[in-house]
C-alpha cells in the first residue's frame, strides 16, 4: 500500500532515477519532472493526488524558486526544496517563498526518507487521507478503498470505519460510538452499531481489523502495520 504521492522535481537525471526507485521501493507513488515548467505541468496535471514536492532550486527553463512560487498561488501542499547551496540567504529566499523544508546536497536517501516522513506528519497528510493496513481512507471524498479497490459504503458506515480507524487501538464503547456517529440525542439501539460492523466486515472481505470486545464496544486494529497516520 502506497504511503504518499511524491513530486520529484530534479535536473540530474540519474539522481532523478536513483531518488526516484528509491522512494518507489519505500511504498511511495512518485512522479518525476527534469525542469522546473515540467515540474509545473506535472504538479498542475496531478494536484490531486501529489501529497508533498521534492524541488530542486537550480533547474532548466524555470528555477526552483519560481516553481514554488507557482504552487503556492494555489496550493499549500508540503514542498522540500534540494540544494547545493548552503548559503542563509539562499534557504532564507527559499523559506520566503514557502517552501516547508531545507535538504542540502549532496545527501543521503535516508535522510531524505527521514525529511518526507516528518513533513508528511506534520501536515498529516493534508488531514484527507488515512492508511490503515490495505485500507484507505479518502476523508474528504469520503471514499474508501479496500486493497486498492473502491468499497461503497453508506453514510454511517463511513462515518462508523472512519472513527475506528482514527482511534485505532483504542476500545470504543458502543455508546461512544453512537455519540460520534449518530449524536448525543439519537434514540436508536446499540445493536445498530452491531448491524453496521457485520456489513462492513462483509464489505471488507478477508480481512478482520474489527476486533468485537464483548461486552464493551470494538477495537479498530491491524497487526503488523503502523498506525494510521
Amino acid at each position: 500500500m502506497g504511503k504518499a504521492t511524491v513530486l520529484v522535481v530534479e535536473d540530474e537525471l540519474k539522481l532523478l532515477k536513483t531518488l526516484s526507485d528509491y522512494l518507489v521501493i519505500n511504498n511511495y507513488k512518485v512522479y518525476q519532472a527534469s525542469d522546473g515548467l515540467n515540474g509545473i505541468q506535472k504538479y498542475t496535471a496531478h494536484r490531486e493526488e501529489i501529497d508533498l514536492v521534492l524541488l530542486d532550486v537550480m533547474l532548466p527553463f524555470v528555477d526552483g524558486y519560481e516553481v514554488l512560487k507557482q504552487i503556492r498561488l494555489s496550493s499549500d501542499v508540503p514542498v522540500i526544496m534540494l540544494t547545493a547551496k548552503e548559503e542563509v540567504e539562499d534557504q532564507l529566499k527559499g523559506f520566503s517563498c514557502g517552501a516547508d523544508d531545507y535538504i542540502i546536497k549532496p545527501y543521503t536517501l535516508s535522510v531524505v526518507k527521514m525529511h518526507i516522513e516528518a513533513v508528511l506528519k506534520r501536515f498529516g497528510r493534508r488531514q484527507d487521507i488515512l492508511y490503515a493496513g490495505d485500507i484507505r481512507i479518502e476523508v474528504n471524498s469520503k471514499k474508501i478503498y479496500v486493497k486498492n479497490v473502491f468499497v461503497e459504503t453508506t453514510p454511517k458506515e463511513f462515518e462508523l470505519l472512519h472513527m475506528l480507524v482514527r482511534n485505532q487501538g483504542k476500545v470504543l464503547t458502543r455508546d461512544s460510538i453512537l455519540d460520534n456517529v449518530w449524536g448525543y440525542h439519537y434514540a436508536g439501539d446499540v445493536r445498530t452499531i452491531d448491524t453496521l460492523v457485520k456489513q462492513l466486515r462483509k464489505k471488507m472481505g478477508d480481512l478482520s481489523y474489527i476486533r468485537t470486545v464483548y461486552g464493551v464496544g470494538y477495537c479498530f486494529e491491524v497487526a503488523g502495520y503502523d498506525k494510521a497516520y
